[in-house]
C-alpha cells in the first residue's frame, strides 16, 4: 500500500546529534514507511552538520516520524523550500578549491603519498595536471581531482 500524495510539500529541518545525521535519516525512513507517513524525501548533506532535511506535506508527519528516533532532537520551527536547499542537490566539481600553483598530495593510485605542484585545472573533466616534486625529470601527470589533498594554496611559480 503506497502513500497518497495530496498537498503541496515543503522542506522541514530536523536537529540531530552531531555525526548521527545518516543514521537519523535511515531511521526516519523506516518510521515513515511503517507509519505510512507522507514523507517524500530525506537529505543529510555532509556539509550540514547536526541537521537532516525532510520533504513532507505537513510538519505533523515529520513530528510523528521523529518521535521514536534516537538522536533526532527536534523539528526546527518554520519551513524551507526547494529553492533554499537546491545548492545541496547539485554536486560540486571535485576540483573546486584547487588552483594552479597549489601544492597537493596524491591520496590514491600509483603515485599515492607523492607531493606535486598543480600546473593546470580542468573543471569540465574534473581533472588536474600536476608535476611531481621528487621526479628526476618533470613530467606532467593528469589525475582525477578527488584523488588529491591540497597542502598549500600557493599561486607563485617556483620553477
Amino acid at each position: 500500500m503506497g502513500v497518497i500524495m495530496t498537498a503541496e510539500s515543503a522542506i522541514f529541518v530536523v536537529k540531530t546529534t552531531a555525526n548521527q545525521e545518516r543514521s537519523v535519516a535511515n531511521m526516519i525512513t523506516q518510521s515513515a514507511r511503517k507509519e505510512h507517513l507522507d514523507i517524500r524525501a530525506i537529505l543529510a548533506p555532509d556539509e550540514l552538520k547536526g541537521y537532516v532535511l525532510i520533504e513532507a506535506s505537513s510538519p505533523g508527519d515529520v513530528e510523528q516520524a521523529i518521535q521514536t528516533v534516537p538522536h533526532a532532537r527536534a523539528l526546527v520551527k518554520g519551513q524551507s523550500s526547494i529553492e533554499e536547499i537546491s545548492h545541496f542537490l547539485t554536486p560540486k566539481p571535485t576540483v573546486t578549491g584547487i588552483s594552479e600553483g597549489a601544492i597537493i598530495e596524491i591520496t590514491s593510485g600509483p603515485f599515492k603519498g607523492e607531493k606535486a605542484r598543480v600546473k593546470r585545472v580542468d573543471e569540465g573533466h574534473e581533472e588536474i595536471t600536476v608535476e611531481l616534486f621528487d621526479a628526476v625529470v618533470p613530467i606532467p601527470i593528469t589525475i582525477r581531482g578527488d584523488t588529491v589533498r591540497v597542502l598549500r594554496k600557493d599561486e607563485e611559480d617556483n620553477a
